[in-house]
């Protein structure tokens, strides 16, 4: 949890947050939302015939990747802020550098210009701008498993710029919000242009959804043509599509979004299949694995230690002092603004934020402040909370139940709010999280150690399960190393191959 604090304004009630958008899923908010029509972002037809793999890249291309770019672009340090700042790991730097040179020369573009940026996130993302930045998290050098997989998530991020997407869906979405607003102002005509304006949110998502699957097809050949094993693409997307898997049984998974500019993982994972294939069998080009596994061995895993980690169903905050427990069957997942979670059925929902406070201001104007939703008459209560002053009170809206709470923690104040679906009170479950809440003990704070990635070689008589036993502070550890290792259930592994573990 970045832990940017909500700012309450007992006199400015419209201005605070909405219950409704504090459950969404984490994959939902945009960090930098005046970049959002600038980054060709991805979780991460043309379809004629190949040229061969080898001889398509030009000897003569000039090296592209611009490492040494300074970094005073206002825009690149937002964004980089937001992902939780640069992510400092030479060797990886390099080996992501170094690919990039590679693509870009078999590109269409070999002239582009790339500097390459490591975001310190534990999220699977990768993204360009068009002015030539390309970034990606940490947590996707986690996830991907060879230097073919990592290369193609950056021949599709490449694949956005040389197609200029950016700037068409920038053009198109300007263009539409003009056309919106004259009909609202000029022709006075205010519900025509809300109509207009929501038809072209769908416009733009079909549009963006078209050049998802361009860039596959764009990237997978540009894959192929740099000598890298093109169906990289394909076991990259199977890996994101099991490790969403994952978090969709820990009760962690979004409700799909009818406006989702991306296809379906298993459906991009089935043409961009089919696109290696038109270039050759399996076998082609290389995936470099040992030389990847040795660039990333170390790197950060999970969440960074400063926005707090979770354990388990308990979630610590060092810097803060702060922890607590979920209740019994909840996931947790530790976002840039919040700690939320959900029961698998998706029936369940928690979130514990900070909120920053005015001289004086008491706990139930705390709560008043942060809530636009009507909070029942009556319903707040002042208690302690294992010796912190704390207001609890309930809210019900048409679907939801709410139990809330505002807990003063030395100076720090923190909202815990719990959703249950339907009329069904959650108090039983709310009543002991709040009751979990706890200092962090100087020894626990010292004891915490932050997770990373560890490659070890197999031995004789190694098994999936018996590294996976080697794993800590992970849930499902064996289907963990299977996703992180490309591993297929049941496939057996290899002595003197080289696996990742997540260790502390």
């Amino acid at each position: 949890m970045g832990w940017s604090f909500t700012r309450t304004q007992p006199a400015a009630r419209g201005a605070s947050v909405r219950p409704a958008a504090a459950f969404l899923p984490a994959a939902a908010l945009v960090p930098v939302a005046a970049l959002a029509l600038l980054v060709a972002a991805c979780t991460a037809d043309q379809t004629g015939a190949l040229a061969p793999v080898a001889a398509v890249v030009p000897p003569e291309a000039p090296r592209t990747t611009g490492r040494d770019r300074p970094a005073n672009d206002a825009d690149h340090a937002k964004l980089v802020a937001s992902f939780g700042g640069e992510y400092r790991a030479a060797s990886a730097l390099r080996l992501v550098s170094d690919v990039t040179d590679r693509l870009v020369k078999a590109t269409e573009r070999p002239d582009e210009t790339y500097a390459v940026t490591l975001l310190d996130s534990p999220v699977v993302n990768a993204f360009a701008l068009p002015t030539g930045r390309l970034y990606v998290t940490r947590g996707l050098l986690a996830l991907a498993d060879d230097t073919s997989e990592l290369a193609a998530v950056l021949a599709h991020e490449i694949a956005h710029v040389t197609l200029r997407h950016a700037s068409a869906r920038t053009e198109m979405a300007l263009r539409s919000e003009l056309v919106s607003k004259v009909v609202a102002d000029v022709l006075n005509d205010p519900a025509t242009g809300a109509l207009l304006q929501d038809q072209s949110r769908f416009v733009l998502a079909r549009f963006s959804r078209t050049q998802e699957f361009e860039a596959d097809q764009t990237g997978v050949r540009t894959l192929a043509r740099a000598g890298y094993d093109p169906f990289g693409a394909a076991r990259f997307l199977t890996a994101l599509n099991r490790t969403t898997a994952l978090r969709a049984g820990a009760g962690l998974n979004s409700e799909p979004d009818m406006l989702a500019t991306h296809p379906s993982t298993p459906e991009r994972i089935t043409q961009v299949t089919q696109a290696a294939r038109r270039i050759g069998a399996p076998g082609l080009g290389v995936d470099d694995r040992n030389r990847y596994l040795a660039a990333i061995d170390g790197i950060a895993y999970g969440d960074n230690p400063a926005d707090g980690l979770i354990r388990g169903r308990r979630f610590i905050h060092p810097r803060l002092g702060v922890a607590f427990e979920a209740p019994e069957g909840f996931g947790l997942d530790n976002t840039a603004r919040a700690v939320l979670g959900t029961t698998p059925d998706g029936n369940r929902r928690l979130l514990f934020d900070a909120v920053e406070t005015n001289a004086g201001q008491g706990l139930e104007e705390v709560l008043k402040a942060t809530w636009n939703d009507a909070i029942e008459t009556g319903s707040f209560e002042n208690r302690m909370l294992n010796g912190f002053p704390a207001v609890t009170a309930v809210s019900k809206g048409k679907e939801w139940f709410f139990r809330l709470a505002a807990v003063r923690v030395g100076t720090n104040t923190f909202r815990m709010i719990m959703a249950a679906k339907g009329t069904t009170d959650p108090e039983p479950a709310f009543g002991r999280w709040l009751a979990s809440i706890a200092l962090v003990t100087p020894e626990e704070a010292r004891s915490l150690k932050p997770l990373h990635i560890q490659v070890v070689t197999a031995a004789p008589g190694d098994t999936a399960e018996s590294l996976a036993q080697r794993m800590t502070a992970v849930d499902r550890p064996l289907e963990r190393f299977q996703v992180l290792n490309g591993l297929d259930r049941g496939v057996a592994v290899r002595a003197g191959q080289p696996y990742k573990l997540v260790v502390e």
